[in-house]
């Protein structure tokens, strides 16, 4: 399965204590492919920057480049779908050009594309991927 995360979802899922934490291990075991732009890794470190320590940011940036199930997409074409916060298009960008299965969010700017016939994005929540990795939350 390829997915695109974003932000707020992947901050979540990394962190040791958080419920979502289960899905940062199924990533490291290897059961989906995580879709990542040069845009999303930007913002990615932008924000992890503010959270964590240098040598912590080290590790996070060696997995994003080393890990086997990370696919890096070279964005050709800006769909522009989001207007209350065209930042987030970037993840709809990598999302079509990198045929993602799904879009894990949790942010409320996306349910415009569940609206939309075109370009078809499956976006679903933090919980409903999870239930999709067979992975219960309670």
């Amino acid at each position: 399965m390829r997915i695109v995360m974003d932000t707020n979802v992947f901050i979540v899922v990394m962190g040791r204590n958080s419920e979502y934490n289960p899905i940062f291990d199924a990533f490291l075991q290897g059961r989906f492919t995580l879709l990542l732009s040069t845009a999303i890794v930007l913002e990615y470190a932008e924000i992890l920057a503010l959270r964590h320590t240098p040598p912590t940011l080290y590790l996070i940036q060696t997995m994003l480049e080393n890990l086997p199930n990370i696919s890096t997409v070279d964005i050709w074409y800006r769909w522009n779908l989001i207007y209350h916060d065209p930042d987030d298009n970037k993840f709809v960008d990598c999302a079509v050009a990198g045929q993602a299965d799904a879009l894990i969010t949790s942010d409320t700017h996306f349910d415009i594309l569940k609206t939309l016939p075109f370009p078809p994005l499956n976006v679903l929540s933090i919980r409903e991927f999870a239930t999709l990795l067979g992975i219960d939350l309670a």
